[in-house]
């Protein structure tokens, strides 16, 4: 998915609604374009068509979104703001417009059929829905690495610490040299203040970084010499964290310094955007490459330990799937899966990851399946080569089903098994949050009778299993009878 245009779109659709008083529901817009980016090869705004709707809203969303059927005219609601958006500015004819707005009238009455027949449901949402809807947005679910709580900016004078041997450095993917120095051509404070000439430019770059950071600028990076000495605090926590955060993030670490409120946010992230070592999209703020690379090499100059992550594009099977598991940011992993399979032939990458998947543990698995969910009726061959393993066989079943190709029906055996392989992927997150994952259970977990009969099955998590469905079901009744399942299934020894 092309992060980049999908948050320039929906900055531009705000923009549009907010000058026309349009209510737009962004979150179900965005949710329409990333998956027409992740699945129809939509790459900018022009290239929706009217067959996109009906791909999107008759066999992607029933397949990957977890919605009450009841929720289709919001989402169709979603789909007419953004097909008169595409009409006003010009991204589509009036004619294409007119045709999408006959589709979408066509799909309304047909899409809450659709959300709600499970037979259009694909792997991951009919298999994960106890593990709730962040997991199923094919943003592959990654069990470390993501965006973690933030942390209570008032201690960030504390918290971050120089120490190697007090909190690790997670290891950071780096832009390669020429990416870096092309990079540096376009920072504006560079433009303004060059870099001495005769020394390597990176290396030059680094140590200016390092003066920004460790010497006392006296307000000449921010405008404010009280937020000026708070500059490592903040960049080392963006380092840590990998990945996009709101701009309010750095809103709040502004208030912690500034009690009377008289800082201007804005202003402050146009002043590091003009460092180079910030970048701003829309609501959100990031490290740039360049300011990755700086503060990494401003590690290493201290003695810090600061590990470079690989590139997943480059691995195995194997290597892609034990990378995601070390904790990747979830833009990353996407970025390096999107590169992992389009180096292979679907019915390739199938194939090494099914082999990959087979025997290990269930979170390895349900990654291993996760990114075999994306591929196309072309990996059909290497998928249904694995009807023969007990333990892919429902999920090739599931997968084939999927696509309305030609499958065996599950048998019970194997609706319970896939159904405790399935939450034994979900333990991770719910020992992490087990109140989100009682809410999701309580939304879309297993049924009493299902629950009844899983601790026949011959699964080395099913007692774990069964143990987190007795704790976190919060209707006691059907809680009561996953720990009695639990008690049957530990007097099997099933480990």
């Amino acid at each position: 998915m092309s992060i980049e245009w999908v948050n320039q779109a929906i900055d531009d659709l705000r923009a549009w609604g907010r000058a026309r008083d349009v209510e737009v529901d962004a979150d179900e817009v965005r949710l329409l374009c990333d998956y027409a980016s992740d699945y129809l090869n939509v790459n900018e705004l022009r290239d929706f068509t009217p067959e996109t709707f009906d791909e999107l809203l008759l066999s992607i969303y029933p397949r990957k979104v977890i919605a009450p059927p009841e929720s289709a005219p919001e989402t169709i609601a979603a789909a007419r703001t953004l097909v008169d958006y595409l009409s006003e500015t010009g991204h589509v004819s009036a004619e294409t417009a007119d045709a999408m707005r006959a589709r979408l009238d066509d799909i309304e009455p047909r899409m809450p059929e659709a959300l709600a027949d499970p037979a259009n449901f694909g792997m991951a949402k009919s298999l994960f829905s106890s593990i709730g809807p962040e997991s199923l947005e094919q943003s592959i679910a990654i069990p470390a690495g993501e965006l973690p709580d933030m942390p209570d900016l008032g201690d960030l004078g504390e918290a971050p610490c120089d120490c190697p041997a007090c909190t690790p450095l997670p290891a950071v993917r780096l832009a390669g040299p020429g990416e870096l120095r092309t990079a540096l051509e376009s920072i504006p404070m560079l433009a303004e203040q060059p870099l001495p000439g005769g020394d390597d430019p990176l290396q030059a770059w680094a140590r200016r970084v390092a003066d920004l950071l460790d010497h006392d600028t006296g307000g000449a990076v921010t405008g404010h010499a009280e937020l000026d000495e708070s500059l490592y605090d903040l960049f080392d926590m963006l380092y840590r964290l990998q990945t996009r955060v709101p701009v309010t993030v750095i809103g709040d670490h502004i208030d912690e310094i500034d009690a009377d409120g008289e800082i201007d946010l804005r202003a402050v992230l146009d002043r590091l955007e003009w460092t180079g070592l910030l970048r701003v999209t829309g609501d959100t703020a990031e490290l740039t490459p360049a300011g990755v690379w700086a503060l990494r090499e401003h590690y290493l100059s201290m003695g810090v330990e600061a590990p470079e992550a690989p590139d997943l594009a480059e691995a195995d099977a194997h290597g892609l799937i034990e990378g995601l598991l070390d904790g990747v940011p979830t833009e990353v992993a996407e970025a390096d899966i999107d590169r992992w399979l389009a180096g292979r032939e679907p019915a390739e990458a199938a194939a090494e990851l099914l082999a990959a998947a087979s025997g290990a543990p269930a979170v390895a698995r349900g990654i291993a399946i996760t990114i075999v969910d994306r591929l196309g009726p072309e990996a059909e061959s290497a998928v249904r080569g694995y009807l023969d393993d007990p333990e892919l066989r429902p999920h090739a079943i599931h997968w084939l089903a999927a696509r309305k190709l030609s499958a065996p029906p599950l048998t019970q055996d194997e609706l319970l098994w896939v159904s405790v392989d399935m939450l034994a992927l979900a333990m991770p997150a719910a020992e992490e949050d087990p109140e989100i994952f009682a809410e999701n259970m309580a939304a879309s977990g297993p049924p009493a009778h299902l629950i009844e009969e899983m601790w026949r099955v011959d699964h080395p998590d099913v007692v774990e299993v069964l143990e987190l469905l007795g704790r976190s079901i919060p209707d006691g009744a059907v809680a009561k009878a996953a720990r009695k399942a639990a008690f049957k299934a530990r007097s099997r020894a099933i480990r």
